[in-house]
């Protein structure tokens, strides 16, 4: 199936803060996945803050943004996010600026406006902007792009405290970084990495018949997998690959049968599965 583009404009889940301050860069590169210190005047990342067992409290995107930082988050998480840097910030020489005048957008090519940023996940999803308030239309298409390419969403499938960042793939999209010395989580992370055992992993699936979050994937009546978020007959799921790679019946959702595709830029290998 040929990629989709989306119409750009607002992502209403979305906000944004500000970081600034001479200890900004060390202080976030040292408690995120990221690495941050190494980030060019408007680069982003993908990153996450995690719990002391590895598990994803907060998933969001850093940009370098002249002397500081901008962070794109989810607007569901946004005040615990803060409330989190502010207590591991201590006596850095660091301040968080709330920017309730901007807004997060998205546009399939580089806006006039800006700040703007290429989404560092996936190519195809174009660029990000931080607005001035109330100046974007909302976007459409976006999500159902994302679904597509295996890429998930903060309030749509991660939610808090719910997987370790190679179940939502964060290794594989550069958001995790395997050379610089310790953050939060770091230990659980790197044992993760080096001994192979996510054996789960969220991908996108496409299904014959549409089904509900949280609809169960089965073969020969033994749970593979969970739907996540869906739009038509495209959806996320959480994968388990040994069940996926032991399975001798179809796969199926609500009776109908499923297909699980492999991402373009997953360096793994999901047995039985469909390139995209």
């Amino acid at each position: 199936m040929p990629e989709q583009s989306f119409s750009p404009g607002l992502l209403p889940e979305r906000s944004t803060f500000r970081i600034d301050g001479p200890e900004a860069a060390h202080f976030l590169h040292n408690l995120l996945t990221a690495g941050i210190e190494g980030l060019k005047a408007g680069e982003a990342t993908y990153a996450a803050l995690l719990t002391p067992q590895g598990k994803m409290l907060f998933d969001f995107f850093v940009v370098r943004d002249g002397e500081g930082f901008l962070v794109d988050c989810a607007l569901s998480q946004r005040a615990e996010l803060v409330k989190r840097l502010g207590f591991y910030k201590l006596r850095a020489k660091v301040t968080i600026t709330d920017l309730a005048d901007r807004e997060v957008g998205v546009a399939p090519d580089k806006p006039a406006m800006g700040p703007a940023y290429a989404d560092p996940r996936d190519g195809a999803m174009g660029w990000r902007v931080i607005a001035a308030r109330g100046t974007l239309p909302e976007a459409s298409g976006y999500h159902g792009l994302r679904i597509r390419l295996g890429l998930a969403d903060t309030d749509a499938d991660l939610g808090s405290g719910e997987f370790f960042p190679h179940e939502a793939n964060l290794d594989q999209l550069g958001a995790v970084s395997f050379s610089k010395g310790c953050y939060v989580g770091q230990e659980v992370v790197s044992r993760m990495e080096h001994r192979g055992t996510a054996r789960s992993r969220i991908l996108p699936v496409r299904l014959d018949v549409a089904a509900p979050k949280g609809s169960e994937i089965l073969s020969g009546g033994k749970l593979v997998g969970t739907l996540l978020s869906c739009e038509g007959r495209d959806a996320l799921a959480l994968i388990r690959l040994d069940r996926l790679a032991e399975a001798k019946e179809p796969l199926l959702t609500a009776g109908a049968a499923t297909r699980v595709i492999r991402p373009r830029w997953a360096r793994y290998e999901v047995p039985g599965a469909e390139a995209k």
